[in-house]
C-alpha cells in the first residue's frame, strides 16, 4: 500500500469489553493526555495532587498517560532517570489504586506499557474501544486516535507500530537503543507540531458507526488536544454525542489541567483542578 493511501478504518461490527460500574459508583473520572515526563514538573505535581485526593469512584486515564513508554523494563534500569520516574509514577498509581479502581488505554505515545507496569501499579488495561456502563447509560470510551482518518501517515504508521511482530523486534532492542529511537520521534513530531501543518480530527462517520456497534450514544475520547462537545445527531429524539478530553499542560497560558466527571443523575461535568 502506497504512504499517500488510506487506511481502511478495522472493522468494529460488536464491541466486546465492557466495563460495568459497581452499585456503589457515583463518580468516575476520566482524563487523557497527560503526556508525563521527567521535564515537565509543574503537570507532574499537578497530576501527584489530584491522584492523591480525587474523590471519584473509579478513575478512567484514556491514553498517553506517559509522554513516550519503549517497554516495562524501564522500571528495572539502575542509575537512569526515566527509570526513577517511572518508578515515582508507579507508586502514585498504586496508592490511588488502593483507594478505588484505576483504568488505563494505550495512547499514541504509551502503547508499549504493558501487563507487568500495570500488575505493579494495581491498575487496570483497557482494550480501546470500551464500553462504561454506567448509571443507565452505555459510553463509549477511547482515545481517539485510530477515528483520525484523515491523517494518512500516522494510520499507516499506527499499523505498523501496533503490529505484535513490530513490538517484539523493538522491545529486543537494548534499553538506550529504543530511549534514542522515542527522542527520534518525539523530535519529528514535535517539529510537525510547530509547523502550519493541521492535524486531522475525528471522523464523524466513523465515530458514528463505532457509536451504533457499541449502541451507545456519547463517545468520549482524547487525543486531538482539542476539548469540547460535538453533537453528531440524534436517536430517538436523544444526541448522539462526541466528548473530547483536554490535554494537560501547567506550563501553558492558559494552564490546561481538567478532568471531566460523569456523576450519578446528572449531566457529565468539565472540572478545571484550577479553580
Amino acid at each position: 500500500m502506497p504512504p499517500s493511501a488510506p487506511v481502511p478504518p478495522a472493522p468494529r461490527s460488536t464491541f466486546g469489553s465492557t466495563v460495568w460500574a459497581a452499585a456503589h459508583w457515583r463518580a468516575i473520572d476520566l482524563i487523557s493526555d497527560l503526556h508525563l515526563q521527567v521535564s515537565e514538573c509543574a503537570t507532574f505535581d499537578a497530576w501527584q495532587r489530584y491522584m492523591a485526593q480525587t474523590p471519584a469512584d473509579a478513575l478512567f486515564i484514556l491514553g498517553d498517560l506517559f509522554e513516550v513508554w519503549v517497554g516495562d523494563d524501564v522500571t528495572a534500569s539502575p542509575d537512569n532517570t526515566d527509570s526513577a520516574f517511572a518508578l515515582q509514577c508507579q507508586q502514585i498509581i498504586k496508592k490511588t489504586a488502593e483507594r478505588l479502581p484505576v483504568y488505563v488505554m494505550h495512547g499514541n505515545r504509551d502503547f508499549l506499557l504493558g501487563p507487568d507496569f500495570a500488575r505493579a501499579c494495581g491498575m487496570s488495561l483497557l482494550p480501546d474501544p470500551t464500553v462504561l456502563d454506567f448509571d443507565g447509560q452505555r459510553w463509549l470510551l477511547s482515545h481517539g486516535d485510530e477515528l483520525c482518518l484523515g491523517d494518512t501517515d500516522y494510520q499507516h504508521f499506527r499499523q505498523q507500530v501496533r503490529s505484535g511482530a513490530w513490538q517484539q523486534s523493538f522491545l529486543a532492542k537494548p534499553l538506550p537503543e529504543r530511549q534514542a529511537i522515542a527522542k527520534h520521534l518525539r523530535t519529528q513530531s514535535d517539529a510537525r507540531k510547530n509547523s502550519s501543518e493541521s492535524y486531522a480530527d475525528v471522523d464523524s462517520a466513523m465515530a458514528l458507526s463505532w457509536l451504533e456497534a457499541a449502541q451507545a450514544s456519547t463517545l468520549i475520547h482524547g487525543h486531538t488536544h482539542k476539548p469540547g462537545d460535538h453533537t453528531l445527531g440524534t436517536t430517538n429524539c436523544n444526541p448522539i454525542r462526541r466528548l473530547v478530553l483536554s490535554d494537560w499542560d501547567a506550563s501553558a497560558t492558559p494552564p490546561r489541567l481538567e478532568v471531566l466527571r460523569l456523576q450519578s443523575g446528572t449531566t457529565p461535568k468539565r472540572l478545571s483542578l484550577l479553580a
